[in-house]
């Protein structure tokens, strides 16, 4: 057939660019919406604290069950058509969310567009990883957090337009639809998955990988390795330092959660709320403020993934987050943030103005557990106003530059996040694993990701109220002094690598071209020891 054209390789580019763009911002969007429809369906469906906490974390257990089954339905099947599978599993639960009448059925739809979401989410980073160049890698599987950070914000803004409208939350759930079907037609354009391994040679000579270097297909045909298969065990095998490999992606995933991410960004109106900004809608637009920054510095960071490295951005990303959570935790011994659950159930008509009244006055910062957390639904507003101070006299109100510190801090916080853990870590691992076992080992990262954000989202309350809301945040600090440790002596730098030069880098026991310094003693370690 010959090379494609430049104009169609462009095409080609684009549409590699939409697809990450828009699994991302459909990843985001999905995550986002709850926030502003919980305060509809409390008063719809009249939930128990409990039932709210379920529905919150259906989608997480949705996700979690992809990443134990999705690994396989993507290495198996291709990355393509998973992308799509997903794409049609997003539109049944985005449908199931709008036409719910019941609790049950908006578990079960939550559940669903988990599980699409997050095998879109592997699928988009792999998919997109092997279809470019080593030059552009960085900035397009970049591009998939870029939309997740576009998709928060759109959820906040939609939280806010379709606050006021009956039964808004049909809406909100429903217009995920739209970007569902634009990746799907998207992607019908593309080539079938390009690093399927009995295919690859042949797919080479036809040019349907058209953004490869042409030294890359070459090294790709050359090269022996790629014909290997795996089996799920050899992840934890010497072989080919595949353990190494494990050890590095299991790091990364569980650091960008216990660095406090999820909550953060998961209770940042309830942070905004405690530093004066009284209204819900003032706290909402102030969240929305807090996601157009992730925006802007998501682009930074997609700007300098190519040219920074993975290492240096992942590092300084740390060192922010470590700094700015532990401002948080020492400005909040100083002004105390009222971070008690909101959790009471709707009990009539006016549920969601009794709401935003009780939200409005300044909460006990630590009540008694049976006040807490209210399972029959009855509400807890009268006890809870009665101890509470008058507006006029909340704790912000003498703390203005603690308050402006705070405010900061968050911003940072997201800042970091964006430009380190957010796109760097699924850029690494679509990059460290060998082909044959790819989509399984991101899979099974993805896994601890999703349990660990799952726990950590639904502790977060209750080790505040162990442990106070200051030394929570003091604890995130830490572990991101500790996450800088573990990136320096690991995580190799993969900037500028063919998939095939990463591949060879990490598997064979001598220093390779373009290997770390860290990779080298490593390796001269292991060799040592075997000797």
């Amino acid at each position: 057939q010959g090379h494609p054209t430049e104009g169609r390789a462009l095409l080609v580019l684009l549409l590699s660019g939409t697809v990450s763009l828009l699994g991302g911002l459909i990843f985001g969007y999905e995550l986002g919406i709850i926030s502003g429809a919980l305060l509809q369906l409390q008063a719809d469906f009249q939930l128990s604290c409990f039932e709210q906490e379920v529905l919150v974390s259906a989608v997480l257990v949705g996700a979690l069950l992809a990443s134990l089954a999705g690994g396989i339905l993507i290495d198996r099947h291709g990355r393509r058509r998973a992308i799509l599978v997903s794409n049609l599993v997003l539109l049944v639960g985005s449908l199931i969310l709008t036409l719910a009448r019941s609790l049950t059925v908006l578990v079960i739809g939550r559940v669903t567009v988990g599980f699409a979401i997050s095998v879109s989410s592997m699928a988009c980073c792999i998919y997109v990883s092997e279809m470019v160049a080593a030059h552009q890698r960085g900035l397009l599987v970049s591009l998939y957090e870029a939309g997740i950070t576009v998709g928060i914000l759109l959820s906040y803004a939609l939280n806010y337009v379709f606050a006021d409208v009956d039964e808004g939350w049909r809406y909100m759930f429903g217009l995920a639809i739209a970007p569902a079907a634009m990746q799907f037609l998207s992607i019908l354009f593309l080539p079938v998955n390009p690093v399927k391994l009995s295919s690859w040679d042949s797919d080479c000579q036809k040019g349907l990988i058209p953004l490869q270097d042409t030294e890359d297909r070459a090294a790709a045909k050359r090269e022996p390795y790629q014909e290997k298969h795996y089996s799920f065990l050899d992840l934890f095998r010497s072989r080919d330092n595949m353990r190494r490999r494990t050890l590095v992606g299991l790091g990364l995933v569980l650091f960008q959660q216990f660095t406090g991410q999820p909550n953060v960004l998961g209770y940042a109106s309830k942070i905004f709320h405690s530093v004066g900004f009284q209204s819900n809608s003032s706290a909402i637009l102030a969240s929305v403020g807090l996601g157009a920054i992730k925006v802007v510095v998501t682009l930074v960071a997609m700007a300098l993934a190519d040219k920074a490295g993975r290492r240096v951005l992942l590092m300084a990303g740390c060192v922010v987050m470590a700094m700015s959570v532990t401002s948080l935790g020492l400005t909040s011994r100083m002004s105390p943030l009222a971070m008690a659950r909101d959790c009471r159930a709707a009990t009539g008509p006016s549920a969601s103005q009794s709401l935003s009244h009780t939200q409005s006055k300044e909460v006990v910062p630590n009540p008694p557990l049976t006040q807490k957390r209210d399972l029959a639904g009855q509400s807890r507003k009268g006890a809870l106003e009665s101890t509470s101070p008058p507006v006029g006299a909340a704790p912000w109100a003498q703390h203005t530059a603690l308050n402006w510190i705070t405010l900061l801090s968050m911003m940072a916080f997201v800042s970091a996040f964006s430009i380190g853990f957010g796109p760097m870590t699924w850029l690494v691992l679509s990059e460290i694993y060998p082909a044959g076992i790819r989509g399984r080992a991101f899979a099974f990262c993805n896994s601890f990701n999703w349990a660990a954000n799952l726990l950590i989202s639904l502790s977060f309350l209750d080790l505040i109220d162990a442990i106070g809301f200051s030394w929570m945040f003091l604890l995130y600090g830490l572990m991101g002094v500790m996450a800088v440790v573990f990136i320096y002596l690991f995580v190799p730098e993969t900037k500028g690598q063919s998939l095939e030069e990463i591949e060879q880098q990490l598997s064979r026991k001598r220093r390779g071209r373009g290997a770390s310094c860290t990779h080298a003693l490593y390796q001269r370690v292991e060799h040592s020891s075997s000797t």
